[in-house]
C-alpha cells in the first residue's frame, strides 16, 4: 500500500483561530480523505507552534503561565478541527518537552556536524508576527513588514547562532527549477526563484534566553540560547512521525508527500526548510502547495487590523459541511477571496438547500413512492474530482459535481416521472438514483457527512428523509 504524507501549517498559538485557519484545515482533511478513499496509507498531521516569541509576549498580557497559555490555545485549535470534522492522526506540540524537544536539538546537531552553524552578534529589524528579522528594503513604504501592516518592528541587537543558508542557494535554485522540489502554483515557484536569484543571507536560528523568557528549545551545548522558531517549528513535521526518537515511524512516513501552507509563509517552507533538510542530509519534502488567503473588504484579516473573523460561531451555527462546501467551492486556493457570511447564506441556499438538497428530496420521494429499490451502489470518481486533487483546484472538483446535479435535475424536468408508469418509470428512476449515488460517492472527501447520510439513503429499499440543508430564511 502506498503511503501519503501531508501536513498542515503549524499554527502560532498566541491569539485564537480565524476563518483562514479552518480554510486550511479543511483543504488539508479534503487531501488525505481523497488519498484515503483511494486506498493510500495516509497520515495527517499538524499541531501547536508554541515556542514562539509572541506566544511569550500574549501569555504575559493575559497574566498566565506560558505554559498552560499554550496547552489552552493549542486545544482550541484542534477542538476546532473536530467541529470541522477534520481528521488530524497527529497533533503534535511545539512545548512537548518528551517528543518535540529531543528532536529538534538532534537537527541542530546534525546541521553542526555539516558545518552550517556559527555564533556571531547581530543588530536586525524583528517582527514579531512573523518571528523574523527583515532588512528595510523588505518592508513597505511605512517601513512596516507586508503580512502585519500596522505592527511597529522592534529593533533587535543580540548574539544569535546564524545558519549558512547562503551555501545553499545554487543547490536550490536546481531543486526548484526541476521540480524535484515543486512549488505549485507555478506563480509563487517563480516568485522564489526571484528570490533565490537575488541573493540569499543566513538567519538566525536562536534567540537569547533572556529575550525568550528562557521558552523553547535549549541549543545544544549552549544553555544561553534557545533554538528560533522557525528551525524549531518547521522541524514537527518531522518530530511528528518520529525524528529522532522512532526511525522505524519517521522511515516510513518521510518525506511528505505534500506540505499545505500559505502564502505568507512561503519563504520558509520554499528556502529555509529544505536548506535545514539538505544540511542535516535528510531527504527533501515531495510538494509544497501554496494557497491564498480570506480577506475581508479587501483586507488580510489580523489582530492588528481587527478584523477577523472567528470560525467556531459559524460552523456552530450552520453545521460543518455547509462551510467546508463554501471554503472549497467558492474560492481558488490560488487568487485571494473575500469571506461574508451574508455570501455564505446565499450560497448555501442556493447550491446546497435548492441545488444538492432538493434534488436528493425529489428523487428519494419518487422512489419511495413507488417502493423502489436501488441496485448496487454507483462507485466511479468523476474526472473532474481526480483532476482538481492532483493541481489542488478543488472549486473545479466540485464545479464538476454540481454539473452532476444539474444535469439530474434537467433529466427530472424533461421526463417529468411522475407522469410515467411502469418500465418506462422504472428506467428513469435507475437512471436518477445512478446519478445521486455518484454524486454521493464523489463528495466524499468534500463533504464527508452530507456524503455519508445520501449513500445509506440510496442502498436498498429508497425512502425519504429529513432535509440534508434545511433553507435559511
Amino acid at each position: 500500500m502506498n503511503k501519503f504524507y501531508i501536513t498542515n501549517a503549524i499554527p502560532y498559538v498566541n491569539a485564537a483561530a480565524h476563518v483562514g485557519h479552518a480554510l486550511e484545515f479543511v483543504q488539508s482533511d479534503a487531501i488525505a480523505r481523497y488519498h484515503r478513499l483511494k486506498g493510500e496509507d495516509v497520515l495527517l498531521l499538524c499541531g501547536g507552534d508554541e515556542n514562539a516569541l509572541k506566544n511569550v509576549q500574549a501569555a504575559e498580557e493575559a497574566g498566565v503561565p506560558i505554559q498552560e497559555f499554550v496547552d489552552r490555545n493549542t486545544q482550541a485549535f484542534y477542538d476546532l478541527s473536530k467541529k470541522l470534522n477534520v481528521q488530524f492522526d497527529v497533533w503534535q506540540k511545539g512545548s512537548d518537552k518528551k517528543t518535540h524537544y529531543p528532536s529538534s536539538q538532534k537537527l541542530w546537531e546534525l546541521c553542526d556536524k555539516a558545518g552550517d552553524i556559527y555564533k556571531k552578534p547581530y543588530k536586525g529589524l524583528y517582527c514579531v508576527g512573523c518571528e523574523v528579522f527583515y532588512t528595510k528594503d523588505e518592508l513597505n513604504k511605512k517601513g512596516e513588514c507586508y503580512e502585519h501592516p500596522g505592527k511597529k518592528l522592534e529593533e533587535v541587537s543580540e548574539e544569535n547562532y546564524f545558519f549558512k543558508l547562503s551555501s545553499y542557494q545554487d543547490k536550490l535554485l536546481k531543486l526548484i527549477e526541476s521540480d524535484e522540489y515543486k512549488i505549485i502554483p507555478e506563480f509563487r515557484k517563480n516568485e522564489m526563484l526571484s528570490l533565490i536569484k537575488s541573493g540569499l543571507s543566513d538567519f538566525s536560528i536562536s534567540r537569547t534566553n533572556e529575550r525568550a523568557k528562557n521558552w523553547g528549545v535549549p541549543v545544544p551545548g549552549d544553555d544561553s540560547q534557545r533554538i528560533y522558531v522557525w528551525f524549531d517549528a518547521l522541524n514537527i513535521y518531522q518530530s511528528g512521525i518520529g525524528f529522532g526518537r522512532d526511525d522505524e515511524k519517521y522511515k516510513k512516513w518521510w518525506p511528505a508527500d505534500v506540505h499545505v501552507i500559505g502564502k505568507g509563509i512561503i519563504r520558509f517552507h520554499a528556502i529555509y526548510w529544505p536548506a535545514i533538510l539538505l544540511s542535516a542530509g535528510l531527504p527533501l519534502p515531495k510538494t509544497l502547495f501554496v494557497h491564498e488567503y480570506f480577506t475581508v473588504n479587501g483586507q488580510k484579516m489580523s489582530k492588528t487590523l481587527g478584523n477577523i473573523i472567528d470560525p467556531t460561531p459559524l460552523v456552530e451555527k450552520y453545521g460543518a459541511d455547509p462551510l467546508r462546501y463554501y471554503f472549497l467551492a467558492k474560492f481558488s486556493p490560488f487568487q485571494d477571496g473575500d469571506f461574508s457570511e451574508d455570501k455564505f447564506r446565499e450560497v448555501y441556499n442556493a447550491d446546497l438547500a435548492n441545488g444538492l438538497g432538493n434534488l436528493v428530496a425529489r428523487v428519494a420521494k419518487l422512489c419511495e413512492k413507488e417502493n423502489f429499490e436501488a441496485p448496487d451502489t454507483y462507485k466511479v470518481w468523476c474526472a473532474d474530482v481526480d483532476k482538481s486533487f492532483e493541481e489542488f483546484k478543488f472549486n473545479e472538483g466540485l464545479r464538476g459535481i454540481w454539473q452532476l446535479i444539474a444535469e439530474a435535475d434537467q433529466l427530472i424536468n424533461a421526463r417529468e416521472p411522475w407522469k410515467l408508469a411502469g418500465e418506462e418509470l422504472s428506467k428513469v428512476l435507475k437512471d436518477l438514483v445512478k446519478r445521486v449515488q455518484e454524486i454521493g460517492y464523489n463528495l466524499r472527501p468534500f463533504l464527508p457527512e452530507t456524503a455519508e447520510k445520501i449513500l445509506p439513503q440510496f442502498s436498498g429499499k429508497i425512502k425519504s428523509a429529513p432535509p440534508l440543508f434545511p433553507r435559511l430564511q
